[in-house]
């Protein structure tokens, strides 16, 4: 339970000692709509608001960006303890542009879950020909068309240095090795596109000079890790290098664009 349990943060005071509350974090970062379970005790609410609080901060810094970038221009909604689906203590869901995470969710599953909600935002400004449910990581893998933008290129470069190979010719390991594993499982699920930039995603955070483990963790240390379920070694340098450059030029971008709306308002 997230009343009891103890979480690791290493990074700068994102806010003072006063309390926070859903309401506060809703404001913040300026969610559509925030929803609490009705079996979320008061104690649990109390806690998991600061803890949410200072891992969406968290999650701001790692990517230079404004807090329109966490809530995607206020078009993503977010749910805690509500929503639970079988076997799954946090998830996505593209229908609503919502992510939930159960209030016995382990820790770590932000990071991946926001990452599945940018995935989802950008398909149609990334590219001219997706639907509705399709990720733009899913679309640069069956080649839709793409919107021709700097940040897009950029974008672009992330899911090649994810799915292929240094050469760009071949898949990359990460990509191998997740097949195989769907292969002795009997589904499609690791070797997913969007499931497979998510984890990336979250190596990225992880590896950040921030450490905040309600936001990510297991990268390193789990056996996911271990089968090669995350990248590692030079993918997982080339991968940092490349979200490291889409979110820097991404983050300007939306900085100017808001300090232009200021400056007309």
């Amino acid at each position: 339970m997230v009343s009891s349990r103890q979480f690791y943060r290493r990074g700068p005071i994102q806010r003072d000692q006063q309390p926070v509350t859903f309401a506060d974090v809703r404001r913040k970062f300026g969610f559509r709509s925030i929803s609490i379970g009705r079996w979320v005790t008061q104690a649990e609410r109390d806690r998991a608001a600061g803890l949410f609080y200072d891992a969406l901060a968290d999650l701001m810094s790692i990517l230079r960006g404004p807090e329109v970038l966490i809530s995607l221009r206020a078009t993503l909604s977010f749910q805690y303890g509500i929503g639970g689906r079988p076997g799954m203590l946090a998830f996505y869901e593209p229908a609503t542009r919502t992510f939930s995470l159960a209030k016995n969710a382990g820790p770590g599953s932000i990071a991946h879950e926001w990452f599945h909600a940018l995935d989802h935002y950008l398909a149609d400004k990334a590219f001219s020909d997706t639907s509705g449910t399709m990720y733009a990581s899913e679309a640069w893998l069956r080649d839709a068309t793409p919107v021709p933008h700097p940040i897009n290129d950029r974008l672009f470069a992330c899911f090649r240095s994810i799915m292929l190979d240094e050469d760009g010719e071949e898949p990359s390991e990460l990509f191998r090795i997740s097949c195989q594993a769907d292969k002795a499982n009997g589904c499609v699920y690791y070797s997913d596109p969007a499931e497979l930039c998510a984890r990336a995603f979250e190596a990225f955070v992880q590896d950040a000079s921030i450490s905040n483990n309600f936001l990510v963790c297991g990268t390193k240390a789990t056996e996911e890790a271990r089968l090669g379920l995350y990248p590692s070694g030079r993918q997982r340098q080339r991968i940092n290098a490349a979200f490291t450059e889409y979110f820097t030029c991404l983050g300007r971008a939306l900085q100017a664009n808001l300090q232009g709306s200021h400056r007309q308002a």
